[in-house]
């Protein structure tokens, strides 16, 4: 009985200080958020954006490539408030089984949050900002809007911030004009742009894009034969 009282005793106090340190670092975040926010509110940043000249709308974005990029960076775009609960769970049960920080869990507004914002340095506070930023982005922001500045604002390797510059640097031509196979090869690269920028490691730039169409195939975008009229479109790389 005595070792009973003992391990509920240490499982106790374990948990008070595993939820004093949870509201350390969220109490740390959110003053990170509303620092940056004071710094430079996110309507006058979303303008700045907005204003450059390769900036590209949704309406401008080829339904393959909207559907590509939601189905490999975050399926549940459309049915989460800024947070997949689903995607954290599993991201942290990997991670407590490697050992390691091997898999995150961000939705496509977490990633704009941190882009727009915070560094990429995976730091718990920093984390903690990002997901204040993202209800932010969520409250304020229409989801198309969203993806619409997020595409605005990835690295896509070779010095291109943007989808637009990407599409004219790879392929010479405007996000409109993509074709399928074009489409889901750029919407891979983000993911590792020094790995999967076509003009550095084409070979695994199309590995990258398989991922992208299995992806779409399991999300239910499109089915297996017509990923395959994709295939067909590489022959003129």
């Amino acid at each position: 009985m005595k070792l009973l009282r003992l391990v509920k005793y240490v499982c106790g106090i374990t948990m008070a200080l595993c939820l004093a340190a949870g509201g350390a670092v969220a109490h740390e975040g959110y003053v990170m958020y509303r620092n940056a926010i004071e710094a430079q509110p996110l309507d006058e940043l979303v303008e700045e954006i907005r204003d450059r000249d390769t900036y590209t709308t949704f309406d401008e974005l080829p339904s393959t490539y909207v559907d590509a990029v939601i189905s490999v960076e975050d399926h549940r775009f459309y049915r989460h408030s800024g947070l997949d609960y689903i995607a954290i769970a599993r991201a942290v049960f990997n991670d407590i089984k490697a050992m390691a920080y091997v898999e995150g869990g961000s939705t496509i507004t977490q990633q704009l949050a941190k882009n727009l914002y915070f560094t990429q340095e995976k730091e718990l506070t920093r984390k903690a900002a990002e997901v204040f930023m993202a209800f932010e982005l969520e409250r304020n922001y229409s989801k198309e809007e969203i993806l619409e500045l997020y595409v605005n604002s990835i690295y896509f390797g070779d010095g291109y911030y943007d989808v637009a510059s990407a599409s004219e640097g790879y392929f010479g031509k405007t996000p409109e004009e993509l074709n399928d196979y074009e489409a889901t090869l750029l919407a891979g690269v983000p993911n590792a742009p020094s790995v999967y920028a076509p003009t550095k490691n084409p070979d695994k730039a199309e590995q990258r894009r398989l991922q992208v169409v299995n992806r779409m195939i399991a999300c239910g975008y499109i089915t297996v034969a017509e990923s395959e009229t994709y295939a067909a479109l590489a022959a003129d790389y």
